[in-house]
């Protein structure tokens, strides 16, 4: 039973077993979750972010030991970074789209560092450079909406 719970939790109730590109389709369902669900409730969010990333470390440390070390399978920690990545972005389909497709490019290039992150134990290592990419997502996201507002209002880019 407990492998079992392992299993739907770190796999993201399964959607980690989407092909091609699990990550991707392991990150859909938090997006969802935060955009139909959470809308733009920022003290929901990110008390989801933070009860998700005690989670994704729980287990994904339990999922190594029936998967294998950060197997592709495992996307709890992409649920966490997809949080992350979406505290403080103003609610709007186009905002939380930017999000998403900064948060996956951020989580697949891996940049310090979350590479460094990777290499943390059990848990910890398969979450925490998610966690880093959501920041970074975050801050990216941030600065692609205020570059767009600017041109909106003649601003510097217009």
């Amino acid at each position: 039973m407990k492998n079992a719970l392992v299993k739907i939790i770190a796999t993201g109730f399964y959607s980690g077993y989407g092909r091609p590109f699990p990550g991707t389709w392991g990150t859909i369902p938090a997006w969802l979750l935060a955009y139909f669900l959470v809308g733009g409730n920022q003290a929901l969010l990110t008390g989801i972010a933070l009860g998700a990333l005690v989670l994704s470390v729980w287990a994904s440390g339990r999922a190594e030991q029936i998967y294998g070390h950060d197997a592709r399978k495992i996307v709890i920690d992409e649920w966490v970074g997809m949080f992350i990545a979406l505290i403080l972005v103003p609610y709007s389909l186009t905002n939380y789209a930017v999000a998403f497709v900064a948060f996956r490019g951020f989580d697949v290039i891996k940049l310090p560092p979350a590479t460094q992150a990777e290499r943390l134990p059990g848990g910890w290592g398969v979450t925490m450079d998610d966690v880093i990419a959501g920041v970074q997502a975050n801050v990216a996201t941030h600065l692609i909406i205020i570059g767009l507002s600017s041109i909106g209002q003649g601003g510097a880019f217009g």
